[in-house]
C-alpha cells in the first residue's frame, strides 16, 4: 500500500511508521487519520511483526490536528464533527490495541492529537527537549477523544490539571506523570529507541504479545474474573510451542529459538540517516 503522509519501513521483524509531513510539524488531516488507521491494521495482521516504531519526521513528531482540516470544521454539522471525531478515535484505537508492541520516538512538540498518539504508544522515549500539552481548552474545544487513551495512562488526578490548564509539559514533567518513560539528549533518541526494541525483541514473541493483552483484558475485568482469566491464560501458554521452549531452554541452560535465530538482530534506520524503504507497507 502507498502512502502520501506516512513513510514505512521494514527491517525483518521490526517496522518504522514515520509521519511524514514535517512543513506542518505533522500535523494530522482527515489522509494522515486513514492512512495511520489502514497501516496499524495492516502491521497487526502480519504474525512476524515483533515491534513497530511511531516517530515523526522533522523537527517535530506532531503538532496535532491540520489548522486547514480545523477550518473545515468549522462550517461542519454536528454529525459531521461526529464521524470525524469517530475516524480519529479509530485511529487512536488502531495504535493502541495493535497486538504488536508500539515504541514511540518523540522528539519537537507533541499538541492535542499528538498527545493522543503518545498516549496510545506502549513505551515512550522522548529527547529532554520535547514538550507535550493537552491544549485543546485553548481553542474552546476539549480532549474528548484522546481522553480515553490518556487518562489510561496518566490517571484521572493528573489529567485533572492538565486537561483544564493547557499548559506545556517538558519532557521531565510528562515522565513524572506517567506520559513518557524514558527521557534522553537528542543525540540519544534513537539509541534509548533502539534499547527498547533490543529488550522486546529478546523475549518470547507470543509470550510478548500475550502479556500486552493481558494488561487490557485484566484492567477490564473485576478481580475475581480477572484472576480466573490470568490462571487460564498462564496455562494456555505454559502448555504452547512457545511456552514449552523457553521453559525448557532454561532448565537445559541454553538459549530459547527466539534467540538462536537472531530475534534481537537488526537495526532501523535512524532520523538522521538514509531511509531504507520507500513510502509503501
Amino acid at each position: 500500500m502507498t502512502y502520501e503522509t506516512l513513510r514505512v519501513e521494514h527491517d525483518g521483524s521490526r517496522a518504522r511508521v514515520t509521519l511524514a509531513r514535517p512543513d506542518v510539524r505533522n500535523a494530522f488531516n482527515a489522509a494522515m487519520i486513514a492512512e495511520l488507521t489502514a497501516c496499524f491494521g495492516e502491521l497487526a495482521d502480519r504474525e512476524e511483526m515483533r515491534a513497530i516504531v511511531l516517530a515523526g519526521e522533522g523537527a517535530s513528531f506532531c503538532a496535532g490536528a491540520d489548522v486547514n482540516w480545523m477550518r473545515a470544521s468549522v462550517d461542519a454539522s454536528e454529525d459531521e464533527n461526529r464521524a470525524d471525531a469517530q475516524r480519529m478515535a479509530t485511529m487512536f484505537r488502531a495504535v493502541d490495541e495493535c497486538p504488536v508492541p508500539v515504541v514511540g520516538r518523540v522528539q519537537g512538540v507533541a499538541f492535542g492529537g499528538g498527545v493522543g498518539l503518545v498516549s496510545c504508544c506502549d513505551v515512550v522515549i522522548a529527547a529532554e527537549d520535547a514538550s507535550f500539552c493537552f491544549s485543546e481548552v485553548r481553542l474552546g474545544i476539549l480532549p474528548a477523544v484522546i481522553s480515553t487513551f490518556a487518562l489510561a495512562k496518566i490517571g484521572r488526578g493528573q489529567a485533572r490539571r492538565w486537561f483544564l490548564t493547557a499548559e506545556v509539559l517538558s519532557a521531565a514533567r510528562a515522565r513524572e506523570i506517567g506520559l513518557v518513560h524514558e527521557v534522553v539528549p537528542p543525540d540519544r533518541l534513537d539509541a534509548g529507541v533502539e534499547g527498547i526494541l533490543h529488550a522486546v525483541c529478546s523475549n518470547g514473541p507470543q509470550a510478548v504479545r500475550e502479556a500486552k493483552a493481558l494488561i487490557r483484558r485484566v484492567a477490564e475485568l473485576e478481580r475475581g474474573a480477572a484472576i480466573e482469566h490470568c490462571a487460564e491464560t498462564i496455562a494456555r501458554v505454559r502448555v504452547s510451542r512457545e511456552g514449552q521452549e523457553g521453559l525448557r531452554a532454561f532448565l537445559d541452560k541454553r538459549l530459547p529459538v527466539w534467540r538462536r535465530r537472531g530475534g534481537s538482530a537488526g537495526t532501523l534506520p535512524t532520523a538522521g540517516g538514509e531511509p531504507t524503504g520507500e513510502r509503501k507497507a
